[in-house]
């Protein structure tokens, strides 16, 4: 029952949806980097409720900084954030107690935690727990960007609609990283948004893929069979609710193909080895090759709907109907894009911290 990922640097999540608090710890950080509140204010807005595809429980996320932390530079010791849950309306799932959502995490929290679990609003299973990991990229994020690695995704398809592919990954990325609706072809947007709009005026929800580029990875990290860049990265993704597939590069659309189609031709750039296409998304035998690293998540449509579903009741052991009350949101993949940015900011900061070493990303005094 551990709530903790990571090997040089560690994550640890902690809290429930209608707890006081939700909050993170990173262990392994390098002493001296930057820590910017508005990187992370910023991050976090990203993260919350927007328009008419959102849920009205707009949370502020005043969070606090309680260790970890001196005059603006990290310490090297356990870094925590916490941030308060203020807007809470645990009523809403009083009454709904023993009959669990279907597609939630209801019933089989119930059936790990034997019934002593924080059920109000999801718990601890709650999407509100990824503000904490947001907070967490805010602090790690800006340590990749300078040692030039950026992390960028957008919504690749949302509700039947297409985005446009990357073309320039780190204009791409630039202009993502302000978009409240991370899509690069703003005609896809409006369809997008409508259709969200749509299902959510019928009582239900959307789902969608996001598409995440990483770029400025040297060649050489990761390590062959079980802890290749795919199997850290694919590991911490499933950690986000509602990623229920990932697929790096090309993916399963050249399953069909041939290898003289699927190959990447290596070249050079100057003294530099590259890749003319990048059909296995910048990863060779689960070790990145030096080209653009990219990744694909299923986001499933949100499974707290408002029309009425077939469920049981647990305590009584007979078949009952649900209709939910609350504050749900009819799409969530146009949220969950940071939280992947972030998440995917910590794994590789603690891939790289073991290749080169956990003092890698350490500030020194003439940064101060």
């Amino acid at each position: 029952m551990k709530n903790t990922f990571g090997d040089n640097l560690a994550i640890t999540i902690f809290g429930e949806s209608h707890g006081e608090y939700i909050g993170v710890v990173l262990d392994g950080l390098a002493p001296g980097i930057e820590v910017n509140d508005e990187t992370i204010r910023s991050m976090l807005e990203l993260r919350r409720p927007a328009g008419r595809i959102s849920t009205t429980r707009v949370e502020m996320d005043e969070y606090r900084i309680v260790s970890g932390v001196f005059e603006g530079r990290t310490t090297g010791t356990a870094l925590t954030i916490i941030i308060p849950n203020t807007v809470q309306r645990s009523k809403d799932y009083s009454k709904t107690r023993p009959i669990p959502r279907p597609g939630h995490a209801d019933y089989t929290a119930y059936a790990k935690y034997h019934g002593f679990e924080d059920y109000r609003g999801g718990g601890h299973f709650s999407g509100r727990i990824t503000a904490a990991i947001v907070a967490a990229g805010g602090i790690v994020m800006p340590a990749l960007n300078k040692k030039g690695i950026y992390i960028g995704s957008h919504i690749k398809r949302c509700a039947g609609v297409n985005d446009r592919d990357f073309n320039d990954y780190l204009e791409d990325i630039d202009t993502l990283s302000s978009s409240s609706f991370a899509v690069l072809d703003s005609d896809a947007k409006e369809e997008m948004i409508s259709r969200a709009e749509a299902a959510a005026r019928e009582g239900d929800s959307v789902g969608g893929i996001l598409e995440t580029a990483i770029i400025g990875l040297p060649a050489g990290l990761g390590e062959p069979w079980f802890d290749s860049i795919e199997s850290r990265l694919s590991h911490a993704m499933f950690g986000i609710p509602a990623v229920k597939g990932i697929e790096f590069g090309a993916g399963f659309d050249m399953v069909d193909a041939r290898g003289s189609e699927y190959n990447d031709p290596f070249r050079m750039n100057g003294d530099r080895v590259v890749t003319t296409t990048n059909n296995n998304g910048g990863i060779n035998g689960g070790i990145t090759n030096g080209m653009p690293v990219l990744m694909r998540l299923a986001v499933k449509p949100t499974p707290s709907i408002y029309k009425k579903q077939e469920s049981v009741n647990m305590f009584e052991g007979v078949n009952a109907d649900l209709v939910i009350e609350g504050r749900h949101d009819p799409a969530i993949i146009h949220r969950a894009r940071i939280v992947a940015d972030s998440l995917v900011a910590v794994v590789i900061y603690d891939i790289m911290a073991g290749r080169y070493g956990t003092d890698y990303f350490a500030g020194s005094k003439e940064d101060k």
